[in-house]
């Protein structure tokens, strides 16, 4: 195919160059990231745009996904695909689809799940909104970006599908680090923490395979200083949307929205900003009750 790409950052960097490396043509467009290997670089996002299958976008928030979405659908021919795959909110990522589809186009809301590292290995999850032959249109594309991608519904489903995953992650990750804490507190080993925990009914992936405590579990951002595999600001980013979701909805998240306000302070004021968001475990080791 021919394939737009905006947004070269730390993930649309890789993904690109996987596509590229696949044997599409890839012509890319970044304000400040240099394109991939295999990637022709362009001068604008309508440039990058012009003549391609499918434009794939991933962008920092909903705001510049809008503005985005107004240079290129004008640039893209009828019938092409708009395939979104930045994490944004739910309104924009259905406002854009409705651009699109005034267009003549179609539009897919594609957020994806397994960070930089997955985005490196081509082992992403894709969660998709929007209509199903546009859907069958992408899957090879998804197929080399990722390991699996899961049509969720209609637009908007796909944010819908990744902003309620991200809060059960910060919620459990949270939950996680507070019982390392009690342990630690309480004289429990960590080690036989993880061995109860991770076989018993605390399962959880937070425990499991992103284990926040050192030297416990599998090899994850704990055992190097909190280095961000996912940054704590990107969580904080992702429980936010969640709440916007939910009171656009009405929908009662005292857990997430708990969870949200510890992460707002853990970044804003704690330090939190730059370390990965199950750093949590230390933020709780110094804080005592009350």
């Amino acid at each position: 195919m021919q394939i737009g790409f905006i947004g070269l950052g730390n993930m649309g960097h890789h993904m690109a160059r996987n596509l590229a490396s696949a044997g599409h043509t890839v012509v890319g467009f970044d304000l400040h990231a240099p394109c991939p290997a295999g990637v022709t670089a362009a001068a604008s996002g309508a440039e990058a745009a012009q003549g391609a299958d499918v434009v794939i976008t991933m962008l920092p928030n909903g705001a510049i996904l809008r503005a985005v979405a107004a240079e290129v659908i004008a640039a893209m021919k009828p019938g092409a695909v708009l395939l979104d795959c930045s994490t944004v909110d739910v309104d924009s990522a259905r406002g854009v689809a409705e651009q699109a589809e005034a267009a003549g186009l179609a539009a897919l809301d594609a957020p994806v799940s397994g960070g930089t590292g997955g985005a490196d290995a081509g082992t992403l999850t894709f969660m998709v909104g929007g209509p199903q032959n546009a859907f069958a249109t992408a899957q090879p594309l998804f197929e080399i970006m990722g390991q699996k991608a899961v049509h969720c519904g209609g637009a908007g489903n796909g944010q819908a599908a990744k902003i309620c995953n991200n809060m059960i992650l910060g919620v459990t990750m949270t939950a996680t680090c507070e019982a390392f804490a009690l342990a630690d507190k309480l004289g429990l080993d960590r080690q036989a923490m993880f061995d109860v925990v991770s076989t018993s009914s605390g399962y959880s992936w937070s425990m499991n395979a992103y284990c926040p405590a050192p030297g416990v579990g599998p090899d994850s951002p704990a055992d190097n200083g909190y280095k961000p595999g996912f940054a704590a600001e990107l969580m904080l980013k992702d429980l936010r949307l969640s709440q916007q979701a939910a009171e656009a909805v009405d929908a009662d998240t005292p857990l997430g929205q708990a969870t949200t306000a510890l992460y707002e302070t853990f970044v804003e004021s704690e330090g939190g900003a730059g370390q990965d968001f199950s750093a949590m475990l230390p933020r709780f080791e110094r804080k005592s009750r009350g």
